[in-house]
């Protein structure tokens, strides 16, 4: 009985029904917690923690004082510290404990990061007055405040520095603004124009059109951005100048002082002398300058705005570009092509195209779009700037048209079986009521077959968010801190290099001189890129379910 039962069970299909629910589950579970890990780890970094000062006695050297941030903890076989050179009783315990520690100064000790042995620590403490300075070149620097000064001559030392130092951390900051404005968007739109007068000139000229008159007058517009350029060349070194008055002179834990100018310095913080309020309040200032500042020391301080913007710009533009021509093919293929043999090979070819290697789709870029059409339209419509390329280097036009290559498969399979599903009644009854092969769809096929169209187009910017290979070829580069969207004419760039977000965990994680410092920006621009990704793929979702309910009536 029990037996016929379970034959019964099985052949009702409840068995594989459990069977995928479970799988279903554990991926869903699974996909979660590696998102916790990168979170965690990611966004831990940015957390103020607590700077510990230490004893630190060597066995056989002199005891020194040492001050850092305990970043990770691990036990070690006594016989594996004893093999690195230290000098380890191997006959004690099985295991000792291993810290690492980021004692910053690197200008002073060489290094940012440290493997310290635990039980040689003693007498920890965390003094109040312990600072941090977070700096633009060099990393953090860790010590206690000697006296803050003003053109070489003390104005604050004691307890009084610390309030001087922050109030003049603040007029820098605003000094370092004014400085990022003026270099930037000033004189950047003076070489603009200056670069865009000498083209034209150039190209008059290779027309024979250069007279004495046209020369007068280029000459004349450009004394006019010369002189404003003076002036902003003055403005300029005012600016420097006030920006690089005020000094501090900081002591280490060892007790060497240090002094540098509060230009380099971004922040300054105690994290032993603040509140938890006050860490949260530091924490969420950090978070967003990580996604809307630029980056700094090669990548591994500082934001990454220009690589979110670059990520997402590109892949609108594939969007735009893979979606005409994703649905024209599909159309014709499933509405106009003979289905014969023919048909049934581009189909075969098409799906084919989905699993070639990204790289391959890279390397077509480059010696398709890049050499052969931009080298063309460089000597067609930009020989004033020739030898210099235009159009006929890797930029965001060709990475955005190589994404659009490697992602329109995807497009052409997804809207031709949308189409397919359209019964063919209702073309029928479009063509029965006067309607045209073009109308019935324009006005009614596509309309329902909007939804599988969104149903590729989501499929490809979930594919194209992420790739990184191809992109390196035809345009990402490791920093370009000018976005290809400004003020200056043609306002959008598609000729400039960008930033991409896979591409700077690549660089981070694989090609950074300091590996310890860029370990939890790799997990926060991957947990930052899924996000990005999850954000595109939603906005095509809700477009998908609006326009699948606007035409549900004609599906019945």
């Amino acid at each position: 009985m029990k037996q016929q039962n379970l034959k019964t069970w099985f052949k009702s299909g409840s068995p594989w029904i459990w069977m995928n629910a479970g799988a279903v589950s554990i991926a869903v579970i699974m996909t979660l917690g590696l998102l916790m890990v990168i979170a965690v780890r990611g966004l831990g970094h940015f957390w103020p923690a607590d700077i510990v000062e230490a004893d630190y006695q060597v066995p056989g050297e002199p005891a020194k004082v040492m001050a850092g941030e305990i970043i990770q903890v691990e036990e070690v076989p006594r016989a594996r510290l004893a093999a690195s050179g230290l000098p380890v009783d191997v006959k004690g315990g099985e295991f000792m404990t291993r810290e690492l520690l980021k004692v910053g100064n690197r200008d002073v000790y060489g290094a940012d990061f440290t493997w310290v042995v635990g039980e040689w620590l003693s007498n920890s403490r965390t003094p109040a007055s312990l600072t941090a300075f977070e700096r633009r070149e060099w990393g953090n620097f860790y010590g206690y405040i000697v006296n803050v000064k003003e053109n070489g001559n003390v104005v604050a030392e004691g307890d009084a520095a610390w309030a001087e130092l922050t109030q003049r951390i603040d007029r820098v900051t605003e000094l370092h603004k004014q400085l990022v404005r003026l270099e930037k968007k000033d004189i950047g739109e003076v070489n603009a124009a200056l670069e865009r007068i000498r083209l034209s000139e150039r190209g008059l000229e290779l027309k024979g059109q250069l007279d004495d008159a046209a020369r007068a007058e280029f000459n004349a517009e450009r004394d006019q951005w010369h002189k404003h350029y003076q002036s902003l060349e003055g403005e300029l070194l005012a600016l420097r100048e006030a920006y690089n008055r005020d000094s501090v002179t900081v002591k280490t834990a060892d007790g060497r002082e240090v002094s540098f100018t509060l230009g380099h310095v971004v922040r300054a913080f105690q994290p032993n002398n603040m509140s938890f309020m006050e860490k949260l309040g530091f924490y969420f200032s950090k978070l967003w300058e990580f996604v809307s500042d630029e980056p700094r020391e090669a990548n591994t301080e500082g934001g990454i705005f220009p690589a979110i913007f670059g990520t997402v710009m590109m892949t609108l533009i594939m969007a735009v570009i893979v979606t005409p021509f994703g649905v024209i093919a599909a159309i014709y293929l499933r509405e106009y092509a003979k289905q014969g043999p023919l048909t049934r090979v581009i189909r075969i070819a098409v799906n084919n195209l989905a699993g070639v290697p990204a790289i391959v789709y890279g390397v077509f870029g480059l010696g398709f779009f890049v050499y052969v059409l931009g080298g063309s339209l460089d000597r067609i419509f930009f020989p004033e700037a020739a030898p210099a390329p235009t159009f006929g280097t890797p930029g965001l036009m060709w990475a955005s048209l190589t994404l659009a290559i490697l992602t329109l498969p995807v497009v052409i399979v997804a809207t031709e079986e949308g189409l397919s599903r359209i019964p063919r009644a209702v073309r029928e009854g479009s063509l029965a009521l006067g309607a045209t092969k073009v109308e019935t769809l324009w006005r009614v096929v596509l309309p329902m077959a909007s939804p599988a169209m969104m149903t590729g187009l989501i499929l490809a910017v979930a594919r194209a968010a992420g790739e990184v290979a191809p992109l390196m070829l035809v345009g990402v580069v490791k920093l370009a801190p000018s976005l290809p969207l400004d003020g200056n004419y043609p306002y959008l760039h598609l000729d400039q290099k960008i930033m991409h977000l896979g591409f700077h965990i690549y660089d981070v994680g694989f090609q950074s001189p300091n590996v310890e410092a860029a370990r939890p920006l790799v997990y926060a621009t991957a947990l930052l890129l899924v996000l990005v990704i999850i954000s595109l793929n939603f906005s095509a979702v809700f477009i998908r379910n609006h326009l699948r309910e606007k035409y549900k009536a004609l599906d019945h």
